[in-house]
This record gives structure tokens, sequence and C-alpha cells, in this order.
């Protein structure tokens, strides 16, 4: 989960944005996919406007109206919902990073290991060809679980992992690259890939092969704008607070799947669980 962003960024105009959602919305009403050349036989794509929940902390029956739902790799999905299936892809989860091969660990110049402080993550080295087939092999073995579970799309995360990497160690070049080898593999197994967050890459979402986006707090961060413009309705989004939700849902509610969960989106239940959406303001 990536809750940090870049600087704001001014959203497009309302007239601009219509005129790029109009032909997705189209293409949604038909039954095809967003402009990408994908057609019958290949992966069905997240409702549009639909209920959405984002379980990665932990799998519960999704609340009524919810008919799309995220949960990680290691859960199952949930029943008669559109499932999202999260990997951890371009960077090692917490307390993880030996369970990848020691070169495959992004290094600075003296060796060490780069760290995304945040989070206790450390970053995976996609900066040559030959890592980025090593790690996607691994990262494609979980994908091949999501689609073996009944899951019927992806969300690889930390795309962005490029922009917390020091001096030029990585580029957005390499991300693409490594997201493509993903894509490339999601596909071959049936299932849509999504965009997480990277607003700054969304134009290149028809070169590297995504099929929609999971956005963090776009509403908060004036981006919500920047996915809808590249992928039209084909949108879902997370916030974390009562802000966001309202930006989001003000400028965009008509349009997209908009939920606000709490930071650590514990289960149901559970002391600090939140889930709001734009019906509850």
């Amino acid at each position: 989960m990536r809750t940090s962003r870049p600087p704001a960024r001014r959203l497009p105009s309302p007239l601009a944005v219509a005129a790029v959602l109009l032909p997705f919305l189209v293409t949604a009403c038909t039954g095809g996919t967003p402009g990408d050349g994908q057609g019958a036989g290949r992966p069905v794509l997240p409702p549009v406007h639909a209920g959405f929940d984002y379980q990665l902390g932990g799998a519960y029956t999704p609340p009524d109206g919810v008919d799309i739902v995220a949960r990680d790799h290691t859960a199952s999905p949930a029943p008669d919902a559109y499932n999202i299936c999260y990997v951890n892809a371009f960077q090692a989860q917490p307390g993880e990073d030996k369970s990848w091969d020691p070169d495959l660990l992004l290094r600075d110049g003296a060796g060490t290991v780069v760290m995304d402080e945040e989070w206790g993550e450390a970053m995976l080295d996609i900066g040559t060809a030959a890592k980025r087939e090593r790690i996607a092999e691994k990262v494609n073995g979980w994908i091949d679980q999501c689609a073996s579970k009944g899951f019927q799309a992806v969300e690889p995360d930390n795309y962005d992992s490029y922009t917390r990497a020091p001096g030029n160690l990585l580029s957005a070049d390499d991300a693409k690259a490594f997201l493509t080898l993903l894509a490339s593999h999601a596909h071959e197994k049936g299932l849509a890939i999504g965009q997480k967050n990277t607003a700054e890459l969304a134009p290149a979402r028809k070169e590297v092969g995504l099929d929609f986006a999971v956005v963090e707090e776009c509403g908060m961060y004036e981006e919500c704008g920047d996915y809808v413009s590249a992928f039209g309705p084909h949108v879902v989004v997370v916030e974390y607070s009562e802000r966001g939700l309202r930006a989001a849902c003000d400028g965009w509610g008509d349009d997209i799947g908009v939920v606000r969960r709490d930071l650590d989106l514990v289960t149901k239940g559970s002391p600090g669980y939140v889930r709001e959406t734009c019906a509850d303001g």
C-alpha cells in the first residue's frame, strides 16, 4: 500500500475530461475494453462506477452494494464479486528481503540495500533487462496464484518505486519495462491488470498494456483527472480522509468507484475500522 504522493497537480478542465471520457463510456456500454485493442476473449475489466472495497488488511464479507473487492494474493477472492489481487511487485514485503536473491535487491554506490524507509521495504533492482526477467519470474508466480484462486485482475504495487530510488539508480523506463512483463503474463493468464498510483505514467497505459487503475488519494492530491483522462471510467479510488473522499466524490463520484477506508485497512468490526462511500455524504 502506498499513501505518499508527489506534489498536487491541477485537474484537467471538465470539458477536456468529458471529451476523453465519452469514448470510454461508449466502449463500456458495448462490453468492450478501453481503447487498447482488447476484444472478445480478453480479460474482463472491473465494472464501472461500482461499489468498491479495499481489503488488503484482511478479508471480510463485503458490505451490501459492493461489486469490486481488492484483496492480497494470499487471500481468497470474495464470492459474487469482481476480485482484484494485490501483489507487491516492485519492492520486498517488510522482512522478506532475504527471500530474494541478494543481487536482485537495489543497492547504492556503497553496496547498501536501498530501502523505502516509510514502509520498511527493500527496493528491487529492475534496472536491467536480465534482472527484470528474474524478478518477474517470481512475481508472475504470485500472479499465477491469483489466477488459480479465481481472481479476475491483478494490482501490482509500487510502480512508482523509481521515484524513491536515489540518484539515477532507476528510471521511469525501467518501471514501464518491468510492468510490461507483468501485464503480458497477466493477460496470458486471463487476468486484467491495473496501474497502481503513479499518475505521471498514466499516459503510457497502452504502451505498458494496462487495463484500469487502482488509485490511492487522488481526491486528496487532485490527481483523479489524470487517471480518468488515461483510463476513462475504469478507475477505482480509495481515500483515507474525509477531505479526500469529498473531493473525489464531488469531482468524479458519478463516473468512477470511490471508497474511504482507514489507513491500516483493518477488517470490519476491528477498532479503527472505517468505510465510507460517496452515498454516505
